[in-house]
């Protein structure tokens, strides 16, 4: 059963649900404990951090939401 409870924590960290998420559904009663067991387990956050400004800003990097101009 541990392990079980193990692969469900481990499989909701890679598909990237939040800690605080996470800890409530394992019946954490604080979020610390969570990280602390799984941490190790938690995606690179660099990666997801670039993926979110990449989203915010990708478009208007490449130029296709920038401001038009007069010709």
């Amino acid at each position: 059963m541990h392990a079980l409870r193990h692969f469900y924590a481990s499989a909701l960290l890679d598909a990237g649900e939040n800690i605080k998420a996470v800890s409530e559904y394992m019946g954490h009663a604080d979020p610390g404990l969570t990280l602390r067991v799984y941490a190790h387990l938690m995606p690179d956050s660099r990666e997801r951090a670039r993926r979110a400004i990449d989203q915010v800003f990708g478009a208007s990097l490449s130029g296709d939401d920038g401001p038009q101009t007069a010709q």
